[in-house]
């Protein structure tokens, strides 16, 4: 991946963050956290991945941001100067329960031996 692409995820990692909690004022999207931007190299696509504070919403807030997908786009559109806005798609993270599973299975096998 090129340093442009990953500059530019850092800095709409930033900016979705502070749209989300300043600009949208649905209170169940406000605990939703954005944890990665991943945007292909044609700047046509980006996937958002998001992380939420009560696991039972997640689908909803997942639901929720999509729908307000494009008003986030308009959004950074004015924050971030680019020629071509990426196409935003919003996304659970789950890397965080995953990683969390590993290190049960590791502490279980530590405790077995």
């Amino acid at each position: 991946m090129s340093i442009k692409i990953d500059r530019l995820n850092n800095i709409m990692v930033e900016n979705i963050g502070k749209i989300i909690r300043t600009e949208i004022k649905d209170e169940r999207i406000n605990f939703a956290t954005v944890t990665a931007v991943k945007v292909t190299n044609d700047l046509s696509f980006a996937k958002v991945y998001i992380t939420v504070l009560d696991e039972s919403e997640k689908d909803n807030v997942i639901k929720l941001l999509n729908k307000a997908s494009n008003f986030i786009e308009r959004e950074l559109s004015k924050r971030i100067e680019i020629r071509k806005m990426p196409n935003i798609m919003f996304v659970y993270d789950d890397s965080l329960e995953y990683a969390a599973n590993i290190e049960n299975i590791i502490e279980s096998i530590d405790s077995n031996e």
